[in-house]
């Protein structure tokens, strides 16, 4: 049946169609068995008041003629007897003889008639087709002349008086009853089709209620409700999607109060952190100054303090930038920015300039926020330095529209099951590395930053091995100052 349904054309498959054609599958079958239940009995009727006719002359014919005839009959008494019965075509037996043929010859009489005729003694008939082939049906009409003695029941005489009837007229208003049957079936059928879908409407009206209701809640209305109307099935169904939708209202609602209050834990911490680690980052720097003059433990003791508050520092970091982006407070300041430049500075800031081979083309300006695409820029870079291997290649590529800047190292590339994740928040592909330097947010943070310029960026493996990560930003910033007007950027 499912085979069937996927057969059909994409119209055909809804439930306003089948709907519609199984309306007009029942609508056909009523008027063709109306249509069939009609012509039965008009067939009947019609051939029973032909038959009784034809019957009743024929005796009224016989009892009129019995009187007048005498035993045994001659030849010229049979052919008088055939020339008075009423339709002019009748033969006349007794024994051997036969009355002279008028039309039908006695061979042309069905010899099972005869042989009931002759046996029971009593009027039988029978329809045929008419003798030497023809078309029409015919009425074949026999009956004995019965002789009577005083005091005595009737019986036979041994003469035997067969009458023939072409049925056509009859046939005629019969093949007229059907074609009329049939015809007003047909008439029906459009009536029923304007009904089917009026029907198929009504029913389908609340499916349509509840299929839009539910894209509501699929985009994210929860309040999208129905009305219920009735107490049928569908009312029933109308009460379960809004107990289902306010039960997912209060999840989602809660889910969200408890994101929200967890994002702003983490903000305020964050916060709160950053003062005491600044102090603490200017006493380590000290330390470090300091360590060549301290016992050998302590130096050590030293450099690890400063590494770990160092790490600390740039978590701390990281996390209140996450939390601007995820209350929506983070904001471009767009200049026209020199992109060959701006990551030759990058990559000089951090001393990254003799570790990466670089392919800038000049000239390259756009407008953009500098600030964040060194953000990007330097989280790209030193990912590749630390987990790929050398030689690491960042490359800038410009159309009229777009700009791309990708960074490829040389190392064993990124698994294809760590790609969907590679910008989850804390998200690392080797469990060996969660003691790295990363806070495991860079790349999340370069990910947020270009889609705050409207672009992308892609993680993927180059042909011949190593991991690429590709930059592409919008070169006409027209959507991006269009967003800025609305929010009230700063330009």
């Amino acid at each position: 049946m499912s085979r069937l349904l996927d057969s059909l054309p994409v119209w055909a498959r809804g439930l306003r169609a089948r709907l519609v054609f199984a309306f007009l599958a029942i609508a056909a079958l009523g008027a063709a068995a109306a249509a069939g239940a009609s012509y039965v009995s008009a067939r009947t009727t019609v051939l029973k008041y032909a038959q009784d006719q034809v019957m009743d002359s024929a005796k009224n014919a016989v009892n009129q003629l019995a009187p007048e005839i005498s035993f045994p009959p001659t030849q010229a008494t049979l052919d008088q007897i055939a020339s008075r019965l009423p339709g002019g075509t009748s033969i006349v037996t007794y024994r051997s003889m036969t009355s002279r043929p008028l039309g039908y010859r006695v061979q042309d009489i069905p010899a099972e008639l005869r042989a009931a005729v002759r046996d029971r003694g009593v009027l039988m008939f029978q329809r045929g087709q008419s003798p030497g082939g023809g078309s029409s049906t015919v009425l074949f009409v026999g009956m004995p002349v019965m002789t009577k003695k005083a005091g005595e029941e009737p019986t036979p005489s041994g003469m035997e008086i067969y009458l023939f009837r072409d049925l056509a007229g009859p046939a005629q208003q019969i093949s007229a009853l059907a074609n009329s049957a049939w015809q007003t079936s047909l008439l029906a059928l459009p009536l029923a089709a304007l009904l089917a879908l009026l029907a198929a409407r009504g029913v389908l009206r609340p499916v349509r209620e509840l299929r839009g209701a539910t894209r509501r809640l699929a985009g994210g209305d929860l309040g999208a409700r129905l009305e219920v109307k009735g107490s049928d099935e569908l009312a029933d169904l109308a009460h379960t999607f809004n107990d289902t939708a306010a039960a997912l209202d209060r999840t989602v609602t809660g889910l969200q109060r408890m994101e929200a209050d967890a994002r702003r834990f983490v903000a305020d911490v964050s916060h709160e952190l950053r003062t005491p680690l600044a102090a603490m980052t200017a006493v380590t720097d000290v330390l470090d100054e300091e360590s060549a003059n301290l016992p050998e433990d302590a130096q050590i003791a030293a450099r690890l303090v400063g590494q770990e508050t160092r790490k600390l520092a740039r978590l701390v970091e990281d996390l209140i930038e996450i939390s601007r982006f995820d209350a929506g407070a983070a904001r471009l300041v767009l200049t026209e920015v020199d992109v060959a430049e701006a990551v030759r500075n990058t990559l000089r800031a951090r001393g990254w300039i003799d570790a990466v081979r670089t392919e800038l083309p000049e000239g390259v300006l756009t407008r953009l926020d500098a600030r964040r695409l060194d953000v990007i820029v330097a989280n790209l870079v030193g990912n590749a330095l630390r987990h790929g291997q050398p030689p690491v290649v960042a490359t800038l590529t410009a159309s009229p529209q777009w700009i791309e800047f990708s960074v490829t190292d040389h190392g064993p590339g990124l698994p294809e099951a760590v790609l969907p994740q590679v910008f989850a928040r804390f998200y690392k592909a080797d469990s060996a590395r969660s003691r790295s330097e990363g806070s495991g947010l860079g790349l999340a943070i370069a990910w947020e930053n270009a889609q705050l310029h409207y672009g992308t960026i892609e993680a993927a493996n180059a042909p011949h091995g190593g991991a690429r990560f590709t930059l592409r930003l919008p070169r006409l910033a027209r959507g991006i100052e269009a967003q800025a007007f609305e929010e009230g950027g700063p330009w």
